[in-house]
This record gives C-alpha cells, sequence and structure tokens, in this order.
C-alpha cells in the first residue's frame, strides 16, 4: 500500500542496503603537513628533505637580522648552540637559556650561581658525612670480629678445658654475658645444657629408624585435633605442616631447603623419644636454633634435654596450673619493677598468657631477630628458667613508653608481633636493670609459694 501510494520512492527502500559502499574519490587529496594518525604516522610530503644544520643556520640568521634592529648589550646576549648537555640537573641552573627565551639578569645569574655552589657544598657535607659514618661502621666491625676472636679463643683455650672449674666463675660469668662466640656456641650450650637423660647417639638413631617407619606406614596426613590423642606419635605429620613456617625467611628449614630433612628427623625422632608428649607447636623453632649451631645427633640430646626442664615440660605439656603458677611468679617481679605498666595492663586487662606463652615456647627465637635469640639463649642456658621471665621484663621495659600510651589490641598486637629492629646492647641493659627479688625472695622461692597457693608443685633440678 505505502509503495503503491509513493512509487517514486519505493527503490530507495527497495535497493538502498545498510552496507552501501561509497564511491571512492578518484582525485588525488592534497597532501596535508605531517601529523599522526590511529594506527601510523601520516607519510611526509613530498619533497626535497632539508638539511637539519641549513635550517639551523637559517634561523641564526633570521635571529642575527632581528638582533642588529634591536642590538642588546653583550650581557643579554644569547647561546647560539642550543644542542647543550648539562652535566646534571642541579647544574641546569647555570645554563644560559634558549635562544627564543630573554636572556639571564646579570642578578638572576649570579642567584644560581651561589644557589649551585650551595647545592655541591652541602652535598660534600653530605658525602663526607656518609664516608665517615661507613669508616665508622666498618672500624666497630673489626673491632667486634677483633673481640669474637679474641673471645673464641679464650672460650677455646681456657674455659672449655677447664669447664666444670671455671663455668661458674665470675670472669666466665662476665665472658657468657657479652654473648658466647658463635663458633664455641653450640658446644657451649650443649656443657651447660647437660645430659641428664644420658641420650646416647645411638638411642638417637633408633628413635629416628621408628620416625621414618612411622612415616612410611601413615603416608596420609593426621588432622590437628587427632594431636591429643593417647597415641602422640601421630603427630609425626604435624611436624610436615609446621616445618615449612620455621624461619621462613632464612630459606632453609623449608622443603628443598638444606637443613629440611634435618629438623624433620630430629622432631621425628622426638616424637618416639616422648610420645606423651608428641610435637607441640613452638617446637621447630627451638630445634631450628639448636641445628645452626650444633651437630645432629648433639642437637637431639639438647633438645632433648632442653624440653625436659620443668618450664619447658610444663608448657609443652600444657599444664594448664602449672603455666598459671609460672603467670602469677611473673606478675609479681612485673608489678615490683614496672609498676605504672603493670597497672596500666590490668586496667586494660592484658594478662600475661597473652604474650608470653609464644615467647616461652619459642625462647624467643621466633619473636626476636635470630642473633638477639641466640644471645638471650647464651645466658638462658647459664642462668635457667628465671632468665626466660627476666627477659620479658626487660621487653616491656624497652618499650613501656610505648605501650603505656596503647589500648589492649594494640598493646596485644606490639606484644605479639615485635619490632624487626631492637637494639641488642640496650635491650641488654634493660634486662640488667631488671630486679629479680621481691621482698627478700628470689624467683624460686616466689614460684614455690605461687605453687603452694595454686595447689601444685614444681619439679626443680
Amino acid at each position: 500500500m505505502i509503495c503503491a501510494s509513493l512509487p517514486h520512492l519505493s527503490h530507495v527502500f527497495v535497493f538502498r542496503s545498510p552496507f552501501a559502499h561509497r564511491v571512492k574519490d578518484m582525485r588525488p587529496v592534497e597532501q596535508k603537513d605531517p601529523g599522526w594518525k590511529l594506527f601510523g604516522k601520516v607519510p611526509p610530503r613530498e619533497g626535497p628533505m632539508k638539511d637539519p644544520k641549513k635550517i639551523q643556520k637559517e634561523y641564526e640568521t633570521k635571529s642575527s637580522r632581528a638582533g642588529a634592529s634591536n642590538p642588546t648589550s653583550p650581557r643579554q646576549s644569547v647561546r647560539k648552540n642550543l644542542n647543550f648537555e648539562p652535566l646534571s640537573t642541579t647544574a641546569l641552573i647555570l645554563e644560559d637559556r634558549p635562544a627564543n627565551l630573554p636572556a639571564k639578569p646579570a642578578e638572576e645569574a649570579q642567584k644560581h650561581r651561589q644557589q649551585y655552589e650551595e647545592m655541591v657544598a652541602q652535598a660534600k657535607k653530605r658525602e663526607l658525612k656518609e664516608a665517615q659514618k661507613r669508616r665508622k661502621q666498618l672500624e666497630d666491625r673489626c673491632k667486634l670480629e677483633e673481640s669474637i676472636g679474641s673471645a673464641a679463643q679464650t672460650w677455646n683455650q681456657e674455659i672449655l678445658p677447664n669447664w666444670s672449674s671455671m663455668c661458674t666463675s665470675r670472669r666466665v660469668r662476665d665472658l657468657w654475658w657479652q654473648g658466647i662466640p658463635p663458633s664455641v656456641r653450640g658446644k657451649v650450650w650443649s656443657l651447660a645444657v647437660g645430659n641428664e637423660l644420658n641420650i646416647t647417639h645411638e638411642l638417637f638413631n633408633i628413635c629416628l629408624s621408628r620416625a621414618k617407619e612411622k612415616w612410611s606406614s601413615s603416608p596420609a596426613p593426621v588432622p590437628e585435633n587427632d594431636a591429643g590423642s593417647s597415641d602422640r606419635e601421630s603427630s609425626l605429620e604435624l611436624i610436615k605442616l609446621d616445618i615449612s613456617r620455621t624461619f621462613p625467611q632464612l630459606c632453609i628449614f623449608q622443603q628443598g631447603g638444606p637443613y629440611h630433612d634435618v629438623l624433620h628427623s630430629i622432631l621425628g625422632a622426638y616424637t618416639c623419644y616422648r610420645p606423651d608428649v608428641g610435637y607441640v607447636q613452638g617446637m621447630s623453632f627451638i630445634a631450628a636454633v639448636l641445628i645452626l649451631n650444633l651437630d645432629t645427633a648433639d642437637a637431639f640430646i639438647a633438645f632433648a634435654n632442653l624440653l625436659n626442664k620443668p618450664c619447658q615440660m610444663a608448657f609443652f605439656r600444657v599444664d594448664h596450673s602449672l603455666m598459671l603458677t609460672y603467670f602469677a611468679a611473673f606478675e609479681v617481679f612485673f608489678e615490683e619493677n614496672l609498676p605504672k605498666l603493670f597497672a596500666h595492663f590490668k586496667k586494660n586487662n592484658l594478662t600475661p598468657d597473652i604474650y608470653l606463652i609464644d615467647w616461652i615456647f619459642t625462647l624467643y627465637s621466633k619473636s626476636l631477630p635470630l642473633d638477639l635469640a641466640c644471645r638471650v639463649w647464651d645466658v638462658f642456658c647459664r642462668d635457667g628458667e628465671e632468665f626466660l621471665f627476666r627477659t620479658a621484663l626487660g621487653l616491656l621495659r624497652l618499650y613501656q613508653d610505648v605501650l603505656t600510651s596503647m589500648d589492649f589490641i594494640h598493646m596485644a598486637q606490639f606484644l605479639t608481633r615485635l619490632p624487626d629492629l631492637i637494639p641488642s646492647e640496650q635491650f641488654f641493659q634493660h634486662i640488667a636493670s631488671v630486679h629479680m627479688s621481691s621482698r627478700n625472695r628470689k624467683w624460686a622461692q616466689v614460684l614455690h609459694t605461687d605453687a603452694l597457693q595454686q595447689g601444685t608443685s614444681v619439679r626443680r633440678h
């Protein structure tokens, strides 16, 4: 109907295609100036290319003609060569301006020169200061290495050969406090910890063989909630889960690392040696520190004897009543040494178990930088469990001003994740300032009194 009524328009609708092609204009298109299009550069106009030097010369000729009609003083003359390359960005202020900009006034040029000279002087001063700092660090490092070498010689030649007679002398105790040289640290730890359990290398090999049999016979992982069952050897599989989290920054205890199998062997052998204890989180850090300082079998012997100490056994067997006894004794000395911080903790209901458990379980090896943790271990092997709680008070004393300005959440976060950089000498000065005496009672007496009040008994050596 529509097409019939409009015959003159029907051919438009019937034959018009939405994809109709435009007739290409065959006339030559005049090339515009060089420019850019979406997918490439527009080709330049046809014609001979001018030499850049010729263009520069023409520009300078025009500038000189303009300058003849409007002469300037020599001071205002501009540098014709635009292809300059300053030595540095700070030297830009000494450069003349390009020819197409007004020249610098003499006052501005003088000001820029003074600024440049000041910057050069400051840079030289900073470099001199940094060089002096590096020289001081090098001198301190050399002195430290000399003192470590001298101390190692003293330990090797005088103390270790006469251990039983010299280990309790004042001189040795002072050397002990300063830190045991790494080369003799393992030997001193072994002697200080002792071998009350009379573990031999043969016994270690027997326990290790049994652990390997256990691994081969039970390849499937054991759920964590089965770790507290009567068969604590089932915690062998839990070891694999925890080793990967042991000193991850060192990358030596993880799968494929040089000490992965050694750590796995010691922890596995211990779960077979003490199935009543099994494996508990935190043990891997203690074993790892021992591995770094001792041979495998000796590390196992020291590890088993360390965990047999009353404090460690109370924590690793999760004896709640004994753990509360230790916490109560700690709070006695906390209030004695840091009354202001103690009151702040009480006000915010921050109890010792929130931060002490992790410190005691790993003997600070997880919480402190490794070199500092080893120094704590040095004195711990000398003084026993008391030093662990003295170290805790030293940490609280070191960060007392920071902690008193925090609320519960921030205090808990701070104490469970200590700063990465802790000044060792300052830290040990704070530990030395802690007095482990309350109303003329020493640590052991306070602990015994609290144990009686709690209705528990603490095994003493």
